[in-house]
């Protein structure tokens, strides 16, 4: 595999190239007065958007999709707890080239993608929300876990094949304890704690249908016995099931000819699980990018392998700090989308999920 980078204009793309297939990892930051020119980076000729995230404010959906021609794909809208819906944050986007992409519906409205290459077979979701909006915050949880396992069942799957999922809460301290009892329950019923335990994203967040909670999540079902897929531990924090939240610190998947690790939503937690540092944004964004760092040291990357991260502020006016840190680490900038958005404890002020990619193998 051949990997290639590209900056320029507030965007950042991770070029991916294999067996005549190309994936490309589209990060997109606003920097114009122009809100919806993040939008300005879409698919073009063959290429097939897989799926799609942005942050910022419900209101500019209806104007987004309609500069990208309605957006016929899987997208996962975010307005973060805190964010006023005044701006766009940025966009994420996945593309794919070379492989044919059958779309997940459940319906009438776009929720998936599925793909295949040689080994294995792909279902990335977006956009799941719960249907019936006067159920309660855990009941729109579950029914919201039952609708991707729908959606996984049309690309013949089930959740023993999820790697990865982002789970967004509306006014998420009012209920994060609810959610994470509501997830355990599921998980527990369909066998996942016995099993490959996701990486995952639980973040606060509002979505334009107005549901308690929208999703997406990361399926792979391999053919022949590749890609390999582990749960990976985060060095200096414990399990995060050691503090009653269903998820693993990260995930790698491994091809013959490449590893990806998907790093869960890591924040200022200390080994024991107490958050750490209350009130000291930038303490707590260095021991965040301790933490990320010793997981992809674990697994013989840095941060150059980094092809996609998300980070989430509580206040997102602490952006530069998070890249006056960064310089101080001598990280080059990331293809990073800033989020306005609450972490799931109200002494946290910062939050980040990282993505990453590597062709050498341990």
């Amino acid at each position: 595999m051949d990997i290639s980078r590209k900056n320029q204009n507030g965007s950042s793309e991770v070029l991916c190239s294999s067996n005549q297939a190309h994936a490309r990892f589209v990060t997109v930051r606003r920097e114009t007065a122009d809100d919806l020119a993040i939008f300005d980076h879409a698919a073009n000729g063959q290429d097939t958007i897989v799926a799609q995230l942005v942050f910022g404010g419900c209101n500019f959906e209806p104007a987004a999709r309609a500069r990208m021609q309605a957006a016929a794909w899987p997208l996962l809208w975010v307005q973060g707890d805190g964010c006023q819906g005044d701006h766009l944050s940025g966009t994420q986007t996945f593309v794919l080239k070379g492989r044919a992409v059958e779309r997940i519906v459940l319906e009438g409205n776009v929720v998936g993608s599925r793909w295949s290459d040689d080994h294995a077979d792909y279902c990335l979701l977006a956009g799941i929300v719960p249907t019936d909006l006067a159920q309660s915050r855990g009941e729109q949880t579950a029914a919201c876990l039952r609708r991707i396992a729908l959606a996984l069942e049309q690309a013949g799957m089930d959740f023993s094949h999820v790697a990865r999922t982002w789970f967004y809460l509306d006014h998420l301290l009012d209920w994060y304890d609810e959610f994470n009892a509501a997830r355990t329950a599921f998980f527990e019923q369909k066998g996942v704690m016995n099993g490959l335990i996701p990486a995952s994203t639980g973040i606060g967040g509002g979505n334009p249908q107005g549901a308690a909670l929208a999703a997406g999540a990361l399926a792979i079902r391999s053919r022949d016995g590749q890609p390999r897929i582990l749960s990976v531990p985060s060095p200096l924090q414990c399990q995060a099931t050691e503090y009653r939240s269903s998820f693993s610190r990260a995930v790698e998947v491994a091809w013959p000819d490449r590893r990806f690790l998907t790093i869960s939503g890591t924040a200022s937690i200390a080994p024991g699980g107490a958050s750490l540092f209350a009130d000291d944004v930038k303490k707590q964004i260095h021991l965040t990018l301790d933490v990320v760092e010793a997981i992809l040291q674990s697994r013989g990357m840095n941060w150059e392998n980094t092809v996609r991260a998300v980070g989430y502020f509580r206040n997102i006016e602490d952006l530069p700090v998070f890249d006056a840190c960064c310089k101080e680490r001598g990280i080059a900038p990331l293809p990073l989308t800033p989020a306005h958005a609450v972490v799931c404890r109200d002494d946290l002020l910062f939050e980040m999920e990282l993505d990453a990619l590597s062709t050498a193998q341990l």
